[in-house]
């Protein structure tokens, strides 16, 4: 006899696709990862050479001591970045713990330095002093390489990138913002953004990425599903902003002032409509 066969409602057909192009998308951001990070490694191992190269030609304390230096330093580069894209690359499944989130936006960047470069954007970091957040560090960081690849894409001629870190502590919460300086978003597109399979790009740029629309919708679920809320702001022409507000992992203690004053609003653009939850 046949076993009994189930079929998904609509709804739970909906939830299965949605996991399946989460994954299909994490795929395609490891991908893009590996292509960037294998220039980088190649940019490493030959600082490695050549300075190995230089202390076994010269004998003298000094200059074999300087290319050790040299050596170390490139290594523990480079066990940064496999650490990243392992991370990335690892089923962590929807666990989270107290996390460094200066740690996370140091790592990301770090995966995406050539690509920044490449494509002239100054990255800019206000990183203050914050609590550490109770998030899932895998899918956070995912959701910051979004954010951070829609900036770049923003401005094609180069410019701009900022990120800050604050903690509300009205709020209880720790204020990510990725702030580029590019294009802007339209207003009447603005309210739409993070639905699913809505997009704004026409098509790949030169890097040979596009979009699908699912990007900012994906995002929205995860920080979501951390409690916490996602927000955007933008002005044509000016460019556009993107806070990110996750719990704080453990309460500051009554006393004494907060760690840092709340970021009212995402860096002050003209005509900001928030959208969002």
């Amino acid at each position: 006899m046949g076993g009994v066969h189930h079929e998904l409602s609509p709804q739970q057909q909906i939830e299965a696709l949605k996991e399946q192009l989460a994954h299909a998308q994490k795929l395609t951001a490891l991908g893009e990862l590996v292509g960037t990070t294998t220039h980088e490694f190649n940019n490493i191992l030959m600082t490695i050479i050549n300075y190995a190269k230089l202390g076994m030609r010269h004998r003298d304390n000094p200059t074999r001591e300087k290319a050790f230096e040299k050596i170390l330093a490139a290594s523990n580069r480079a066990a940064r970045i496999t650490n990243s894209v392992l991370g990335m690359a690892r089923n962590r499944g929807a666990d989270r713990e107290p996390t460094d989130l200066a740690r996370l936006v140091d790592d990301t960047l770090l995966l995406l330095e050539r690509e920044m470069n490449k494509y002239r954007i100054r990255v800019e970091k206000q990183l203050a002093a914050v609590p550490e957040a109770m998030v899932n560090g895998n899918q956070i960081q995912q959701v910051l390489l979004n954010l951070l690849i829609n900036a770049r894409q923003s401005m094609p001629s180069g410019g701009r990138l900022l990120i800050k870190l604050g903690h509300n502590a009205e709020e209880n919460v720790v204020e990510l913002v990725v702030r580029d300086y590019g294009t802007g978003i339209p207003a009447d597109q603005l309210p739409h953004i993070f639905e699913s399979f809505y997009t704004t790009k026409k098509g790949p740029d030169a890097s040979g990425k596009g979009g699908t629309g699912l990007g900012l919708s994906m995002c929205r679920d995860i920080i979501e599903a951390h409690q916490g809320r996602i927000r955007v702001d933008s002005t044509v022409g000016r460019g556009t902003a993107f806070t990110l507000k996750l719990p704080v992992a453990v309460k500051p203690a009554a006393a004494g002032p907060s760690v840092v004053a709340p970021v009212a609003t995402p860096l002050g653009i003209p005509g900001q409509t928030p959208v969002g939850p």
